[in-house]
């Protein structure tokens, strides 16, 4: 079988016989891969605990019919070290990985901008370095982009008029003008739409100045937004600790 080597995020993993399992990986220049890692459940196993979620790995991968396999497997970072003890971090990162599957549709296509947006969430979850909720509103918004569904903020989604607009509407796109506004728009404050932008552009001076009010009602607003987009919630999210970091 033809080899091949490449960094990847495990995204979740499944039981597979008595000794083997799936795993469902992000990389690097492949896209999304599934592939089996042999005999990873005993205790015996080379590298059964760098094949869990939220790793990001260097793997050497044996092409197969319909799965891969995986023949080697380095650590690159165990993110999951500074996630799992922390529910606020585990529940934000869940929603993470299960972000990147869905967006990530079709298998083996590369998807390297979002490989890299989520190693560099994870990387920032894992550390502490900024509050679980802003990591993952930062990179719900990113990510979307990324596959083609970037919100407006500024100039009216549907006319282009320039902004500043009041009205925020997910099935037009973000904020909308008068002229353009659904009915049953939201309508979010003006430091609200301020914070949306600065996470969408990864502004973290002007998104880390939003108050605990702002950032709830942004929370609220890309969920909504992802939501409709998605056609349908992720499992993850109503699990999501919204009372860590003040929000």
């Amino acid at each position: 079988m033809p080899l091949y080597r490449d960094h990847a995020i495990v995204l979740r993993t499944q039981k597979l016989g008595e000794a083997d399992r799936i795993a469902t990986l992000l990389t690097r220049a492949h896209g999304k891969v599934r592939a089996v890692a042999k005999g990873v459940r005993r205790t015996s196993s080379r590298f059964g605990a760098r094949l869990e979620p939220f790793s990001h790995v260097d793997l050497q991968l044996a092409t197969g019919r319909t799965l891969d396999v995986v023949t080697q497997a380095e650590s690159i970072a165990a993110y999951g070290e500074g996630i799992v003890g922390d529910y606020a971090r585990y529940t934000a990162g869940t929603v993470l990985l299960e972000t990147a599957d869905r967006l990530v549709v079709e298998e083996k296509e590369p998807a390297t901008q979002q490989h890299l947006l989520l190693a560099g969430a994870l990387r920032v979850l894992s550390t502490g370095e900024r509050e679980p909720s802003l990591v993952l509103d930062s990179f719900l918004l990113r990510s979307l982009a990324i596959s083609g569904y970037a919100p407006s903020f500024d100039d009216c989604a549907r006319c282009g008029e320039p902004g500043p607009h009041r009205a925020f509407n997910p099935a037009a796109g973000g904020m909308v003008c008068t002229s353009c506004r659904p009915p049953a728009s939201a309508m979010p404050s003006a430091p609200t739409v301020t914070h949306l932008g600065a996470l969408l552009t990864g502004d973290w001076p002007t998104a880390l100045q939003a108050d605990p009010r702002t950032r709830r009602e942004s929370t609220g607003l890309i969920a909504a937004f992802f939501t409709y987009h998605q056609e349908n919630q992720l499992r993850s999210l109503p699990h999501l600790d919204l009372t860590a970091g003040g929000t």
